[in-house]
């Protein structure tokens, strides 16, 4: 439930810049009508409608989950306050110079926050992020905590990487392709990633549980 409940914005922002993409001459009515004063310049080209209006709805769905947990009573990670400020800052970028170039950074920019929180926690602090998140599932020895504290920091920081090579190298003119890519390739790439590291965790839970 919490995985959908943190997934709801990007899969949102897909859905809506594939039905804008759709539609463009109506997205192009609808952004200049209600974004029109938030540009510079105020005006836009119709192609730039759809990922503005995409961008606009990720930062309400973002801001509506802390609403929510906020009335629910419940603690809201520090990670969802990282992604609200990083959407919001780079959303507004995208939305105000009309340029996709920014909101194609942002999944960058989270990736490596995470990496460099959990690097700093780890070795400046003491504190395994994953071990802390992980642990009440699964007891591992100490050298294997900091070895799964590492790989995801290394994974962040390559995901990272791939995401910058996929909006500005492989789909530099198609921002299309790369909002595809943002859903199912980075995603994957996490699917992939999370059943290796079980499969290599796997013996130690067999572990546990014959004891």
């Amino acid at each position: 439930m919490k995985f959908l409940f943190d997934f709801f914005p990007i899969l949102l922002f897909f859905g809506v810049f594939k039905v804008a993409e759709m539609y463009e001459q109506a997205s192009f009515a609808i952004a200049t009508k209600f974004l029109g004063g938030l540009v510079a310049g105020g005006s836009i080209k119709p192609d730039q409608a759809p990922i503005m209006i995409a961008t606009v709805v990720a930062i309400v769905a973002t801001t509506l989950q802390l609403v929510y947990l906020k009335l629910r009573g419940r603690k809201i990670d520090a990670m969802l306050w990282v992604s609200f400020l990083i959407i919001t800052i780079f959303g507004s970028m995208t939305i105000y110079f009309h340029d996709d170039v920014f909101i194609k950074w942002k999944p960058t920019i989270i990736y490596w926050v995470f990496a460099v929180v959990m690097c700093v926690a780890q070795f400046a602090f003491g504190k395994n992020l994953m071990r802390q998140a992980m642990e009440t599932q699964i007891k591992l020895p100490e050298p294997v905590w900091k070895n799964v504290g590492l790989s995801w920091m290394v994974f962040f920081f390559v995901l990272g990487v791939v995401n910058l090579v996929a909006a500005f190298v492989i789909f530099k003119d198609n921002t299309s392709a790369w909002v595809s890519f943002k859903l199912f390739g980075i995603n994957g790439l996490l699917f992939v990633f999370i059943i290796v590291q079980t499969l290599m965790l796997s013996k130690y839970i067999e572990a546990e549980e014959q004891a």
